[in-house]
């Protein structure tokens, strides 16, 4: 008996559902994980820039939404079953070495491209659906709560093969269905279960590796500017202004995002949980969108992409205000969260005008223009935090 409980916990079959650990530390081998995703990020974001247009722009979209399907669901695992046993890292390089193998075809050749960007995300898909119901086979309380996950999953890698097989008009309906599939399941066990998932929330661990996440697509933009300002043959002063604008307008948006959403606390409820995961996913894009944007931004013979870092400045701090609904203040602010979500709405919605009117703003002019919307709204949020804590504490 010793024998075998020493072998099982060498092994380390996955931890049960009902054992979680609300409050532990991201450990490196979720770190190292997400950095094979920076680089799978990386790879699609340079080839967005390289070839800038609507078409190109919904296969990203479409890309990074299951590339993000595909992290997120690793990181769940790993958050509710990972343990320092074998078995977790074994499953973990297996995941690396998919989404590796994915960065590695990107960017190849339109129709070559495709079938081997395909056949990858069909492993991907189907290793990810083993993961899940692995899970039951160790812990059979757990069987129930992964079948809604097993049976759409499987679905999803079964258009994804017949997608193969059909002609490329199909693609736009066998594609949104693949992504409905992969998405579905949570609402799905949530009717299925009811109360046995109301009580469940994002752990403090998923919700630090959501903002790790982040960081990476931040990265992605400061890369963005870098390159941007690369293409500028003779950095002279205003190239250097320029910089430092673009880089002062990627800082605004990190402190909007991390101080409202990331220093916040999820409100209980598995669906609550799941919705805010789904936010985040056009806050990224939108981000993504900024750094492409930046690439050609500072180039005298490119058209000023307004209209691109508009949209996408209106996207993000939509998917904020959003975000407020889903998220927990203190109790002595009781109407912090309207405000700051009101007042995100309107900043957004100034930026959506702005993509209307076409103005023959300088590149320089722009940026500070931008600026200044953004950190206008900065100082209004901590005034109004500020005034409403005062409040509080008098009475």
């Amino acid at each position: 008996m010793k024998a075998r409980t020493g072998s099982a916990a060498w092994w380390g079959p996955p931890r049960k559902f009902h054992e979680q650990q609300h409050e532990r530390r991201v450990s490196w081998l979720e770190l190292f994980y997400d950095l094979v995703y920076v680089i799978a990020i990386s790879r699609i974001t340079h080839e967005l820039a390289q070839h800038i247009s609507v078409d190109y722009f919904v296969g990203y979209a479409f890309l990074f939404i299951l590339i993000f399907w595909g992290w997120l669901n690793g990181s769940m695992h790993h958050d509710m079953h990972g343990n320092e046993g074998l078995r977790t890292r074994l499953m973990t390089l297996w995941q690396m070495i998919i989404i590796a193998a994915l960065a590695v075809v990107i960017g190849q050749s339109p129709g070559k491209g495709y079938f081997n960007i395909t056949m990858v995300l069909m492993i991907m898909q189907l290793f990810i659906t083993y993961m899940w119901w692995s899970v039951g086979f160790y812990d059979k309380s757990h069987r129930k709560y992964n079948k809604p996950y097993t049976i759409f999953y499987l679905i999803a890698f079964a258009l994804m093969g017949l997608s193969l097989l059909l002609s490329g008009k199909w693609l736009k309906l066998i594609v949104p269905v693949v992504i409905l599939c992969n998405y579905a399941p949570p609402f799905v066990a949530h009717m299925m279960l009811g109360g046995n998932l109301a009580e469940l929330k994002l752990s403090s661990s998923m919700f630090e590796r959501l903002g790790l996440f982040a960081i990476i697509i931040f990265g992605e933009v400061v890369l963005g500017v870098v390159n941007g300002i690369s293409k500028i043959g003779e950095l002279d002063f205003t190239a250097w202004v320029n910089f430092a604008l673009a880089i002062a307008i990627v800082f605004t948006l990190w402190w909007i995002f991390f101080t409202l959403v990331a220093q916040m606390e999820v409100k209980s409820g598995f669906i609550n949980a799941t919705l805010l995961e789904l936010l985040y996913i056009p806050a990224l894009i939108s981000l993504s969108l900024i750094a492409v944007s930046f690439t050609s931004f500072f180039e005298i013979h490119h058209e000023i992409p307004l209209q691109k870092l508009g949209y996408a400045v209106a996207t993000y701090l939509t998917s904020i205000s959003l975000m407020m609904g889903l998220l927990v203040f203190h109790e002595r602010l009781p109407g912090l969260k309207r405000s700051v979500s009101i007042s995100l709405l309107v900043t957004a919605s100034l930026f959506f005008i702005s993509t209307q009117i076409h103005l023959p703003f300088s590149r320089q002019f722009y940026l500070a223009g931008v600026l200044v919307i953004l950190v206008l709204e900065i100082i209004y949020l901590n005034v109004l935090y500020y005034r409403m804590r005062n409040k509080g504490e008098r009475l």
